[in-house]
């Protein structure tokens, strides 16, 4: 018997226990944020998972397996340019639109796949910071000046933030340059042109699928026709989906057909658009599995996105339950205050201070952001005399991190550099929000 174990499972019984017996179920703050974690679960179970971490899944396994690996070292590893690198990673988000979360699984298959540690932390801060839906509607509720300053500090700061990861590591990534000199440049198994049709429709159904609604009242604008008509348009490239499946995965027609069927067949019986995307992704997955081919691609495709399913989610739900109890639930009309009050917040980052900047810095970094919402909470917040620095300051941070993506980062680069890598962003961003205070 190894004592040290016991001791732990005996401390951990004891905490368990102190923890139930003196749970404060009459108090309005506890059951209010037990309100809270369960409301952001439940929204985040029904529109997050379904719409952004499911097709991720599968986008992130088209990388891991349809990608070589000596494709993304070449874009993005020792042998790739340096500006060429950066570049690509640092404007991706303006094409993934995605959040702290959906990015991960894309970041995680990039990351193994060889790419440097930079250009990977590049492409991990600017999917979510430059999401080009927000940077519009940020312009346009909360002012061009703050929009502007958004775009500014997002791109500067994916590559900041990556080359001072790369510099801090710099052994460790010459150690895997020096691998990667030495790596053949595998063949690809099919032309370019047929994975860039693969990945690209998967990420255009993420896309549309997640596309927000504009403000209210406007009704003429072209965003507001997408928006009205985004499951059209993502049904649209669902049609694309069947076509790669059937010509270029080289999946039986009959097989693809039947999953399609079932699909359309499912959104006319029950009705909800949501149903239908788990209905259409287990089609795709259950398709790929029965692919006997000796290539065994796609079935690789769906185990990839199986095991990137297997390591992110339940450290998300965790993340996400946690930060619901200390943070609250905001999303559209609904506002259920956290175990933290929310005016705590709205005081504390109230003017330009130096702790006005850091503390909305660190309320972003943790604080969990779907795509878009961090806007209306912004204008709540600045309604409440936030200032526009600490604004700016939350804003560059908020979309990047949260609480959950933190968890899974851990898992990925391990615990120091995801410390590091968060650091970076609170004081750049801390930093960002004094200049643009004080302007």
């Amino acid at each position: 018997m190894e004592i040290r174990k016991e001791f732990k499972v005996l401390f951990l019984m004891v905490v368990v226990f102190l923890g139930v017996f003196y749970m404060p179920i009459h108090s309005e703050a506890f059951n209010t944020a037990i309100d809270a974690t369960l409301d952001l679960s439940r929204w985040y179970a029904r529109e997050h998972v379904i719409l952004c971490l499911l097709p991720a899944f599968l986008i992130a396994g088209v990388i891991s397996v349809f990608v070589s690996q000596g494709s993304v070292i070449k874009y993005f590893g020792a042998r790739a340019k340096k500006w060429v690198a950066y570049t690509v990673a640092s404007v991706s988000g303006t094409i993934l639109a995605v959040c702290s979360c959906t990015i991960l699984p894309l970041f995680s298959s990039i990351h193994k796949r060889g790419a440097g540690l930079g250009p990977a932390v590049a492409f991990l801060y600017s999917g979510p910071a430059i999401n080009i839906l927000a940077i519009i509607l940020t312009a346009r509720i909360l002012g061009f000046e703050l929009g502007v300053a958004r775009v500014i500090g997002a791109v500067v700061f994916a590559i900041v933030t990556g080359l001072i990861m790369s510099f801090i590591y710099r052994k460790e990534e010459r150690a895997k340059a020096k691998e990667q000199l030495n790596f053949p440049e595998a063949p690809e198994t099919r032309p370019l042109w047929q994975t860039a049709l693969h990945f690209f429709t998967l990420v255009l159904i993420l896309v549309f699928a997640n596309w927000g609604s504009p403000a209210s009242g406007d009704t003429s604008s072209v965003w507001y026709f997408i928006w009205s008509n985004k499951w059209y348009i993502t049904g649209v490239f669902g049609l694309v989906l069947v076509y790669s499946m059937i010509f270029i995965l080289k999946l039986k027609s009959w097989q693809v057909l039947l999953g399609a069927v079932i699909t359309i067949l499912s959104a006319f019986i029950i009705g909800n658009p949501l149903v239908s995307m788990v209905v259409a992704i287990a089609a795709v997955s259950s398709i790929a599995l029965m692919d006997k081919a000796d290539h065994g691609e796609n079935r690789e495709w769906i185990i990839s996105s199986w095991g990137f399913t297997k390591q992110i989610v339940p450290l998300l739900a965790i993340g996400v339950v946690i930060a619901g109890f200390l943070l609250g639930s905001t999303h559209g009309d609904t506002s259920i205050p956290g175990v933290i009050p929310n005016e705590w917040i709205a005081w504390l980052v109230g003017g330009n201070s130096l702790m006005a900047n850091f503390f909305a810095s660190i309320v972003g970094a943790f604080m969990y952001f779907a795509t878009l919402t961090e806007v209306p909470i912004l204008q709540g917040l600045l309604a409440s005399g936030m200032g526009k620095g600490p604004a700016l300051a939350l804003l560059l941070a908020g979309p990047s991190l949260s609480l959950p993506n933190m968890l899974v980062i851990r898992g990925v680069m391990g615990t120091q550099k995801t410390l590091v890598y968060i650091g970076i962003v609170v004081v750049l961003s801390t930093i960002a929000g004094l200049i643009f205070g004080s302007l």
